[in-house]
């Protein structure tokens, strides 16, 4: 009985005891939330070089490259003014197509994120099996990816507004911080559904229909006044809170002179997008990491 012992000293001990004692853990364990994040700024250029190579994949197969990155919300434009501009004639609104390109190239900062972000983990499930990494870099490099696009459009946005007669003011600023904030609610909010897509096949079938109620209800296309003449009291308040209506009026308030406001305080736009931000940005992240050993399971 002493020789056994002898000979072999792990016997009798059990399979966390030998894990212990040796040193080994679980193979992809969720690391503590500090260790995440750690993880996740170590893993930053991976971010940044992934989004850049998806961006350029995106328009490899098209003649024109990179050019449809402003050519496709230049061609959405010109379809939502031929039915809102032309034929329904928004006339209310003064400089309707400055109006309508900046709720159209702002809530498709949002939009294409939320939807290739439903994919993120389902469609990468090659490289998920495949190397060890903070799961989160996938759906934050489409946040990238999304960001550099939307720089693009902008460019081609601050043409369109000086072409239609908006003057150059000091106003024009306050775009860099409201992007940063629906960048940071976009990085959230795609997190969030990255992790829905993962466990919900079918999500991204339905995408499509909630993201399109999403736009009509941002007052995107048509004067936000016509919420509060439609709508009850307490509807309009809700409305107020929207998310991507906040940002929208923020870009509109920055860039357009007289566009007009369902919100007319712009210290509670600005409050409601410091705090969508900071809820969707914070929520989205932890969870997402709270699902982290699920990922690629299966």
């Amino acid at each position: 009985m002493a020789d056994t012992a002898l000979a072999d000293p792990d016997a009798g001990l059990t399979q966390a005891q030998l894990a212990a004692r040796y040193g080994l853990r679980v193979a992809g364990v969720r690391p503590s939330l500090a260790e995440y994040s750690r993880r996740l700024w170590h893993y930053r250029h991976f971010i940044s070089a992934y989004a850049n190579a998806k961006l350029v994949a995106s328009f490899s197969n098209a003649k024109l490259g990179q050019l449809w990155q402003v050519l496709t919300p230049l061609t959405n434009a010109a379809v939502y003014y031929l039915i809102f501009g032309l034929v329904l004639e928004q006339r209310e609104i003064p400089n309707f197509i400055a109006y309508l390109c900046t709720g159209l190239f702002i809530f498709n900062f949002t939009q294409t994120a939320v939807q290739n972000g439903t994919q993120s983990i389902t469609g990468n499930l090659g490289l998920i099996r495949a190397l060890h990494f903070p799961r989160a870099c996938l759906p934050l490099a489409v946040t990238v990816t999304q960001f550099q696009q939307l720089l693009g459009a902008m460019v081609v946005l601050i043409a369109i507004v000086l072409i239609t007669g908006e003057p150059i003011t000091l106003g024009w600023l306050v775009l860099v911080p409201a992007i940063l904030l629906q960048t940071i609610f976009n990085a959230g909010l795609t997190m969030a559904v990255a992790r829905l897509g993962a466990k919900v096949a079918d999500l991204k079938q339905v995408m499509p229909f909630l993201l399109r109620a999403w736009m009509y209800g941002s007052g995107v296309l048509y004067s936000v006044t016509l919420f509060a003449e439609n709508l009850p009291g307490w509807a309009t308040r809700l409305v107020e809170l929207n998310p991507m209506l906040v940002y929208i009026e923020l870009g509109r308030v920055a860039l357009l002179e007289d566009a007009p406001l369902l919100n007319s305080s712009l210290p509670q736009l600005w409050l409601v997008a410091v705090g969508w931000a900071i809820v969707m940005g914070a929520g989205g992240f932890l969870y997402f990491w709270r699902g982290e050993q699920e990922y690629g399971r299966g």
